[in-house]
Formats: structure tokens, sequence, C-alpha cells
């Protein structure tokens, strides 16, 4: 209808994403929605930055923390294993959002004439397959972590801890329907439509008018079906954790230490918890905002794609892996040991100085510190991993 129209310089639509249906109009309102503008994919300096800086973050910490947990003896190799995969699912979603950082460098000043494509296009459709299977496998994999923990807390004495093949065929399954729910709304485009490319960064933030019955009822069942479920066993599972440790340390004699380590293990879980809530409450409130046909301020959706969706996804090498005990006890014995070797190197001329040092430095600098010793109680057992 608009393309006859080759004089045409200014149109009005109701929502920003009509304005790439008029490519050649030179002025379009709304000029936004809040994600993308006229020009550009991402809106403003901020989102622009922000893509780059979360991408990085999100991308070098999980690769970080599987370097690490390959080279460190781990306290349960099963566990570890897990904890791997999980950083691999986090990864995805520093790749998705590095695509999206390349792509607004592609249409920078030239968006709205290359909107259409865009959205239509394979890339785009493959980005937010990415951004989902990494969702979903994440949420999948946490849900199955806190069960174990949980399990092994609330019931020690039981049978239930899953050995090397029923783990493994449990993180394949995860993998797996992970990777058919988010391949799904890719199968039969007469169903659920452009399931992906409803907005600039490919990812089904939340329903619209033009979106399709299925396609909407799809993603209602995924946000507040799946993963709210996911979510309150998680907070049910952690209070009861922590619950089953303050109620077995009631009649510890050392005051003290039961204090310091209760204190740990519920600043750990809390913010377990406390990042599980921040990503996924906003998400869940404009899922339900959107199906009550509430209209949402356009800011909100750039907000929650690139800063509230990859919170866990950066967080989850923090809280999982660099808090623990443990593993900064390793870590601390691997960089004496790397200290000591160097300064043997670098001393070798002089045996009797390198005598001096070993004597010297051993006890002081390969002997974990106190506090570590103390949370260890809780942390360096296996099963609190």
């Amino acid at each position: 209808m608009f393309l006859p129209m080759k004089n045409l310089s200014h149109i009005y639509f109701k929502k920003f994403q009509y304005c790439s249906y008029a490519p050649h109009v030179r002025s379009c309102k709304p000029n936004t929605d809040g994600i993308s503008s006229f020009e550009d994919l991402l809106a403003n300096m901020v989102l622009r930055v922000s893509v780059w800086v979360m991408a990085f973050i999100t991308c070098f910490g999980n690769l970080l923390v599987i370097g690490m947990r390959s080279l460190i003896r781990a306290e349960n190799n099963l566990h570890a294993a897990c904890i791997k995969v999980l950083c691999c699912a986090d990864c995805l979603m520093g790749v998705y959002l590095f695509f999206v950082g390349v792509f607004d460098v592609k249409f920078r000043g030239q968006y709205n004439r290359n909107a259409l494509l865009w959205m239509e296009s394979v890339e785009c459709r493959t980005i937010g397959f990415l951004a989902m299977l990494s969702s979903e496998v994440s949420v999948l994999l946490l849900t199955y972590l806190t069960l174990e923990k949980f399990l092994v807390i609330v019931f020690p004495f039981s049978n239930l801890r899953p050995g090397k093949l029923q783990t493994g065929v449990i993180l394949s399954s995860i993998w797996l329907m992970g990777f058919l729910i988010a391949a799904v709304p890719l199968m039969n485009e007469d169903i659920f439509g452009n399931y992906y490319g409803r907005n600039g960064v490919c990812f089904p933030l939340h329903s619209d008018r033009q979106e399709k019955p299925t396609a909407k009822g799809y993603s209602t069942g995924i946000f507040l079906g799946l993963n709210l479920v996911a979510f309150v066993v998680i907070v049910f599972s952690y209070s009861s954790m922590f619950y089953s440790i303050y109620k077995t340390g009631i009649n510890a004699t050392d005051l003290r230490s039961r204090l310091h380590r209760d204190v740990a293990v519920a600043n750990r879980f809390f913010f377990i918890v406390f990042s599980d809530a921040l990503c996924w409450i906003p998400i869940f409130l404009v899922k339900v905002l959107s199906l009550l046909e509430v209209e949402i301020p356009d800011t909100i959706s750039s907000w929650v794609v690139i800063f509230i969706l990859p919170i866990n996804s950066a967080l989850n090498p923090i809280l999982y892996t660099l808090t623990t005990s443990f593993f900064r006890e390793q870590v601390e014995l691997l960089l004496c040991r790397w200290q000591r070797r160097h300064t043997l190197k670098k001393d070798r001329k002089s045996l009797t100085s390198s005598t001096i040092f070993m004597e010297t430095a051993r006890p002081q600098c390969c002997q974990p510190p106190a506090y570590l010793q103390q949370l260890s109680l809780v942390e360096a057992d296996p099963r609190y991993a």
C-alpha cells in the first residue's frame, strides 16, 4: 500500500514496528519502541555500550569458571561437571548479546530501511533461538542442581544421589528439552508466525495484537508456566535447605563456629535466590501485563532484554563457583604453588636462598586462612558444593 507513494515524506503509526513497512518514508512516528529507533537497532548510547559490556562479562565469567574448574581438583566431580555445563549454557547468552551488538553496528544510521528484512532473516531467528536455548537450559539446570542439593541436605541418609550415568542422562535430557523448547516455534511459521522477529533484538518479550494465538499461548506456557514453576521450586528448596541446616546445628556445642557456618550458608543461599528473583520476577510481570493488554512503557523492553535477562547468566559463575570457600582455598593454594615455583626458578643459582625460602614460605603461604577453614566445614563437603 505504501510503496507506490513515492512522494510520501511523513507518516504516523500507532506503534513503531509498523514503520518497517514504509522504509522509503523520510520521517515516521513514533520513532522508537524503546529498543530500536528509526536510525539504529539499539536506540541510544546506553544500550549500545551495555550490550557489549554484558556480553563480555557473561562470556568471560563463564569461560573463566570452565577453565578454572578444569584445572582445579573438584570437590565433587559430578557437581563440577554440572557447573561447567551450566556455564556453557550461560555463555550462549553472551554470544547472543555479542551478535546483537554486531548487527547494531552493521545497521547504524539506516536501521528502518533494513528492519523488516532483518526481523524476518535467518540470522535474527538464529540468535533468538540461541537466547531462548540459553535461558531455558539455564533454568532447567538450576532447578536440577537445586533439587539435587535439596535431597542431599534435607534427606542426608537417603540413597537418592544420582550416579555418573544418571547425571549424564539428566544433563542430555535437559539440553534436548531446551533445544526443543527453542526450536518448536521455528517448525511451522503458519502456526507461530515470526515468533522471534517481533522486535529488533529477536527475543519474544511480550505479546502484541499481531501475534498469533498459538504463539501467544506457547510463550505464556514457557514464561508463566515452566519458568514460574522452576522459580517457585528453587525458592522453596533453598528455604527448606537453610531451615534443615539451621535445625541440625541447634544442638552444636561450639556456638561461634555454628554461627559463622549459618551466616555463610544463609548469605550464599540468599544471593542465589535473589539473583533468580531479580531476573525472572520482572519478566513474569511484563508477561502478565501484556496478557492483560496493559500499556507497557517502551523503555521497559530494552531494560528487560539487555540488563535483566542476562543477570543470571552473568552471576551464576560467581554464585556457584567463585564465592565457595573450597574454590577460593584451591585458588589460593594454586597461586601459592605458582609463586613458590616462580621464586625457586628465579633463585635457582643460589641453593641456600632457595632452601631458606622453602622452609620459611611453605607454612605461611600454603596454609588456608582461618575463615576458609571454618567455612569449609560446610562447603568443602560434596553435599554442600
